[in-house]
């Protein structure tokens, strides 16, 4: 069963997607900040990260550097969430070296489409 990890400050995008994800037979881990997902990604393994921008105590760009500059980290795939649109999202996402990202509001099953694309 391929693991993926959702990390958001809300807890409804967590609920939500958990759900959503569970759902569709992958398990899941979740981290409401960027701390507690940096202490779980090691421990865990996760196959994807799904992984909010704006987040207190750790934010979602620190965390995605730290994993894409990690040699035992930096092929988990990294899907951004993030309430920003536009050119300068993707162009943050390119920079941090994030595999894709989705603006919120998003739809869960384009979401899980491209987790599919990542990791079957």
């Amino acid at each position: 069963m391929k693991r993926v990890l959702v990390v958001d400050d809300e807890p409804d995008i967590l609920r939500v997607v958990s759900f959503r994800f569970k759902k569709a037979g992958y398990e899941v881990l979740t981290a409401n900040n960027g701390k507690i997902a940096l202490d779980l990604i090691p421990v865990n393994k996760p196959d994807l990260i799904l992984l909010d921008l704006r987040m207190p105590v750790m934010g979602g760009d620190e965390v995605c550097a730290k994993i894409k500059s990690d040699e035992l980290l930096k092929e988990i795939p990294v899907i951004l969430l993030t309430a920003s649109s536009g050119d300068k999202i993707a162009k943050r996402a390119e920079e941090l070296k994030a595999d894709d990202y989705m603006v919120k509001p998003f739809d869960s099953d384009i979401l899980l489409k491209k987790v599919q694309k990542l990791i079957g």
